[in-house]
């Protein structure tokens, strides 16, 4: 990349660099900035030449940049950010922003959180729009860091628990959390599955087949490590990445999956599924959002942070489709009460 001269770059162009590599595709982006798609290009034509990189090419429906793009992004993203609120700190209105906010989660936090979002979005800042990503691990720093997202969420007890331990260090941590809610998962089966209606035995939850959920494709998660710790271990015989893939498959098949139990209802298929609690102990659920901390002062962006607050306490109260449970066995623990003295 050549090194720039300061003195003649036109920083208009980062403004529009931004945008694609926000967006993807320079129709959206002409749109956000309300300039013409020629315009655009000439303004990344523009950059090219100043930096002595492609910084973006043509893919498909839409753009894919660069190696020297990636790393300069998160860097001009930061900047503009710490320049706008700068210029203007705490003046985000909602009655009259047109921001545009991106949130990474998986399909079943969307269920319960993004009809009451939309519906405080509509009544309070109509000229907001929202754009949800697919969330596909269990640590998306990476996606924060280079500003894909503006918040992540989901149950990440990894992230949390090396947050916790920088914090202890007193170290300044780069990604900061907020607890939404607590989220309880339970064995879904399809209605006359053999084990439906019944207590479900550990012996039993072991010997069945599973289907399991993995944003990332591996084939092992958190009941499969509650598993292990009694000794015990499962057959999972598919692996998808949402949860209402697993829905679907479940009502016609003889499989076993883990979903939330929020989630049943969600899916439009509550009636042909069985729910049974977990025969082991595993460790609580919690859904929390998680953002970069260059992005934590910013005004609009802490209006989000409530907004998402409130969606979660009012998905609280909402009353969920019940489904029909097989009562639950005395459950045996990967994580015993530790000893009173």
């Amino acid at each position: 990349m050549n090194e720039p001269n300061f003195r003649t770059l036109d920083l208009n162009l980062l403004r529009v660099f931004d945008e694609v590599m926000a967006e993807r595709n320079l129709t959206r982006a002409a749109h956000n900035l309300a300039m013409t798609q020629p315009a655009v290009s000439n303004a990344l034509r523009r950059l090219r030449e100043q930096l002595g990189d492609d910084l973006v090419r043509r893919s498909g429906y839409g753009i894919e940049p660069t190696p020297t793009a990636l790393k300069l992004w998160p860097a001009v993203r930061d900047a503009l950010r710490q320049l706008r609120e700068s210029l203007a700190p705490g003046s985000f209105d909602p009655a009259t922003a047109a921001n545009h906010f991106v949130m990474a989660m998986a399909d079943a936090t969307a269920a319960k959180l993004i009809p009451g979002l939309i519906d405080l979005v509509e009544r309070e800042a109509p000229g907001v729009t929202l754009r949800v990503l697919p969330l596909t691990t269990r640590d998306p720093r990476p996606l924060l860091e280079r500003g894909e997202a503006d918040v992540a969420i989901g149950h990440f007890p990894g992230v949390l628990a090396e947050l916790s331990a920088s914090h202890l260090q007193e170290h300044v941590p780069h990604f900061l959390s907020q607890r939404l809610y607590r989220g309880e998962y339970v064995v879904v089966m399809r209605k006359g599955h053999p084990l439906a209606g019944q207590p479900l035995t550990l012996d039993a939850f072991c010997a069945a087949r599973h289907l399991l959920v993995s944003f990332s494709g591996r084939p092992f998660g958190f009941v499969d490590e509650a598993l292990a710790a009694l000794s015990r271990q499962r057959r999972v015989v598919l692996t998808v990445n949402q949860f209402f893939t697993a829905g679907r498959v479940v009502t016609t098949s003889d499989l076993l999956t883990v979903l939330p139990r929020h989630f049943v209802g969600a899916t439009g298929m509550a009636g042909q599924l069985a729910l049974a609690e977990l025969p082991l102990d595993v460790p609580e659920v919690h859904v929390d959002a998680l953002w970069h901390r260059q992005a934590d002062a910013l005004s609009a962006h802490r209006w989000l942070r409530g907004m998402l607050q409130r969606a979660a306490s009012s998905a609280e109260l909402r009353p969920e489709q019940p489904a029909r449970e097989s009562p639950a066995p005395t459950v045996p623990s990967a994580f015993p009460a530790p000893q009173r003295p």
